[in-house]
Parts: C-alpha cells; sequence; structure tokens
C-alpha cells in the first residue's frame, strides 16, 4: 500500500438506500447517446432515422475534434433523433435487434503498436471519448499529450458503487487498458486508491499508486490532483474512471467495442437497492420498475449531489455508474425558519439536530427541497469546511459571477471543476446553483482560449 495522502476537510453524507453487493442481470431494448453527457461536444450526425448500426458503428463525431467518434453501444436501428431549443441534438436512441453484431476493429497486442496507432484505433472505436481533461472536464484534443493521466479508483460521494465490485475480473483489461495509454505520454500514471481497495486493483502494474484517505470530496480528481501536482495555467492533465478502463483494455484484446457496465441503483425509495449490469446508455425504465415506492419521486443518473435529473423512463448518462431515486421536495412549509429542525440535515448549530448531523455517521433523509428561495450572497465562512482545496471558494464564485478573467486565473479556477463546489452547493444560505455557477466561469476560460 502506498504512503496514505489525507484530506483534512469535506463531508460524507450519509443516506439510506446503499446498494447491497449483488449483481443483477437486466434486459432493455432503448438505449441512447446523449451529447450533452459531455461537456463542450458539438455532435455531427453519422446517421439519420431508420440506419441500421452495429456495436462500435460510429453515430456522430465531435465537431471541434472531428477525428473523435462516439459508436453505438448495441446493434439495431436508429429510431430518433430528439432535438432541444435551437435544435441542439439531445439525444440519440437507438432501438435494439437483441443481437451482439460488432464492428470488428482487431485484436491487437499493445507491445506491436506505436503510439499513433493505439490512438487512431482509440478514435476510431469511440474509447477515446472515455478520456477526460482537466480543466475544463471536456473530452481531450485527438492529438493532445497530457502532464500526467488519473485513474479514478473509487468514489467518495453519498451512496457511491463499489469500484472493487465494478471491475471484479476484469485485471487483464485493465492492466491492457493501463499499457495502452501508458504509451501515449511519457508521463506518470496514477491510480487514486482509498483504504477499501482490493489487491486485485492494488496490484495492478506499470502505474503510480496513490492511497487517499478523508471524507468527501476526496475522490474527486481535483482534490487528488493537487495533492499529486496541481494544476497551473497551460497544464493539461486527463483522467479516466477505473470501469471505462475495462472498455479501453478489452477493445486490444478483443477487438471489440466492449458495451457493458455495472451500475448501482441507489436511494431510500428503492425497495431493493443493488447492482445491475446494463449496456452503457440503458434507458432505466426496467430497473426502476416494481422496484420504487408510489411517492412523486425525482430520478438522477450519478449521485444526490452532482448527477443529472432524468425521467423514469430517461436514459443512464454516459460516464455514470450510479443510478439515484429519492423524494421530490416540492412541498412548502409554513414557517419552516422557526421550527426545532429535528430531522433536518444541516452543519449550523441553528437546528437542534444539526451539528451532530454533520457529524454523524447514521444515515438521513433527505429530498430535492430546497427549504427557502434564493437570496443574496453572504459570507458564513461555511464553504471553507467542506471545501479541502487550498482556494478560497466564495471569492472564485464571486469572480465567475462578475466574468472576472484575471481574478478567476488569480483564485485557482484551472485547478477546480463544477463538482468540487457540490458540498457548497449543499450548505449555501443563498441557494444558489453554485455547480452552475462555475461551470459557466469554466465555460468562459475554454471558450477564451486559456
Amino acid at each position: 500500500m502506498s504512503k496514505v495522502i489525507k484530506i483534512p476537510k469535506g463531508l460524507d453524507i450519509h443516506l439510506y438506500g446503499e446498494a447491497s453487493k449483488e449483481v443483477k442481470q437486466t434486459s432493455e431494448s432503448s438505449f441512447a447517446l446523449k451529447p450533452l453527457d459531455c461537456t463542450g461536444v458539438t455532435p455531427k450526425l453519422l446517421v439519420d432515422v431508420g440506419d441500421k448500426v452495429q456495436i462500435g458503428s460510429p453515430v456522430f463525431y465531435i465537431k471541434q475534434n472531428p477525428k473523435v467518434k462516439f459508436v453505438s453501444p448495441v446493434a439495431g436501428e436508429i429510431t430518433e433523433v430528439k432535438r432541444g431549443a435551437k435544435r441542439v441534438i439531445e439525444e440519440i436512441r437507438i432501438k435494439s435487434d437483441g443481437s451482439d453484431n460488432s464492428v470488428d476493429f482487431g485484436k491487437q497486442s499493445i507491445a506491436e503498436l506505436t503510439a499513433e496507432q493505439i490512438r487512431e484505433k482509440m478514435w476510431e472505436s469511440g474509447v477515446w471519448t472515455l478520456l477526460r481533461q482537466r480543466p475544463y472536464d471536456i473530452i481531450p484534443d485527438a492529438d493532445a499529450t497530457p502532464e500526467y493521466i488519473i485513474i479514478k479508483g473509487f468514489d467518495s460521494a453519498p451512496l457511491a458503487p463499489d469500484y472493487n465490485l465494478l471491475v471484479k475480473g476484469e485485471k487483464a483489461a485493465i492492466q491492457v487498458g493501463i499499457d495502452a495509454l501508458k504509451k501515449l505520454t511519457s508521463k506518470t500514471l496514477y491510480l487514486s486508491m482509498n483504504k477499501e481497495t482490493d489487491e486485485e486493483i492494488a496490484s495492478l502494474q506499470n502505474v503510480e499508486k496513490k492511497t487517499f484517505t478523508g471524507r468527501h470530496p476526496y475522490g474527486n480528481v481535483s482534490v487528488q490532483a493537487e495533492k499529486i501536482s496541481p494544476i497551473n495555467k497551460g497544464m493539461r492533465i486527463w483522467y479516466v474512471n477505473l470501469q471505462d478502463l475495462i472498455v479501453i483494455g478489452r477493445l486490444f484484446l478483443d477487438g471489440k467495442y466492449y458495451n457493458k457496465k455495472i451500475v448501482a441503483l441507489t436511494g431510500e425509495e428503492v425497495k431493493n437497492p443493488c447492482y445491475y449490469e446494463v449496456i452503457r446508455g440503458t434507458n432505466i425504465a426496467t430497473l426502476v420498475s416494481g422496484n420504487v415506492t408510489d411517492k412523486n419521486l425525482r430520478y438522477i443518473s450519478g449521485n444526490v449531489l452532482t448527477g443529472m435529473r432524468i425521467e423514469k423512463d430517461g436514459y443512464l448518462g454516459y460516464y455514470d455508474n450510479q443510478i439515484t431515486v429519492i423524494e421530490e421536495g416540492n412541498y412548502k412549509e409554513g414557517l419552516g425558519w422557526m421550527m426545532p429542525g429535528l430531522k433536518k440535515f444541516s452543519i449550523s448549530k441553528t437546528f437542534l439536530r444539526g451539528f451532530t448531523a454533520f457529524c454523524s455517521k447514521k444515515p438521513v433523509h433527505i429530498d430535492s427541497n430546497m427549504h427557502g428561495s434564493q437570496r443574496a450572497y453572504i459570507f458564513t465562512g461555511d464553504f471553507e469546511k467542506v471545501m479541502p482545496m487550498d482556494i478560497y471558494p466564495m471569492q472564485l464564485i464571486k469572480a465567475c459571477l462578475a466574468k472576472d478573467i484575471d481574478r478567476m486565473e488569480e483564485l485557482g479556477i484551472y485547478e477546480v471543476d463544477a463538482e468540487d463546489f457540490a458540498l457548497c452547493e449543499v450548505i449555501d444560505v443563498s441557494k444558489t446553483d453554485v455547480q452552475d455557477i462555475i461551470r459557466q466561469g469554466l465555460n468562459l476560460m475554454r471558450e477564451q482560449g486559456l
């Protein structure tokens, strides 16, 4: 085990509905690719409604990065191209024909390939899209080279899936994936682990291990990168989820696009929270049908802090390993500010239970209610309690609101991503969309070419 890096600040929110260590099989016929899941992607379609596709057939490429393609996760037919405002493509829906017909990209040994050949194979097969770059959390340019690469080996968000279970039995594919990425850069590959990481993952070769401990968000890439080598202006690092590394490895081992993944169905309103083996981009209707309460519910692709709201017949997010179901908070509280708040989650001592909930490992009930309306920003000092990075969170938020590029750079905008401010958003007495503010700030920097 590598030297443990302790993250002293943060906040663990313990919720009901943790998934049992049971992996179930499911079947679904409807799937979708959602370009909006990927920051900065403008899709250029390569298919039309009614076209037949195989597993691994190109569906669209990235306008800004034309060598990089997104491919179909199933064999079947393109049934719909769903568009939103200004004709933005939101979903490309595919109906599976139940077959495993796949594009053959050819089995090849990593040792026999050059870095350029590896890149070309990753572009054509769609697996390049599993890599992401910091800053900006975008898919890397096709010809880019990173300062270093982080393999994200665990998650610390509420009800996060167990990565040991997600990748169980896939060590060989993961190792090939590591070897492929190693050929793309002369810099170091880092594998982030925690104390629960099992020996199958910890024994991987050709990668430097970093073990972290602490409270959420110690599983976030930004927090880990700050401890490894902070991201300064002009730097570009990559990261990849450990389960996604299986897809990259299997491309070279099997010569095909590996379309399966394991996801955790979690949340207090799920009757039997567990894991499911699914195909990427699956419709969640089969997973939740008959397995949730009859309350008014919110379905989230991802976790409660950073996930995307979807419908009960919506589609799993491109990078998500988790589905969360909680109660919808569309109710009003009469004189809620005067009530004792015995069952409310808070880090404030104003509520009788407040700071106890902040420190306790006992699960709490939580829904989507804001418990108040948006109001002016005030300095409380609470953000610093949950932000483990060496930045001034409130000042950076205000710089983003003011679109003050120089100030944003001085305050460390390149080091962070929207997800790093999720806890700030939870405890924010001003009820503002903190993550959205940071995302807009990052988008501004990216549009300026910085």
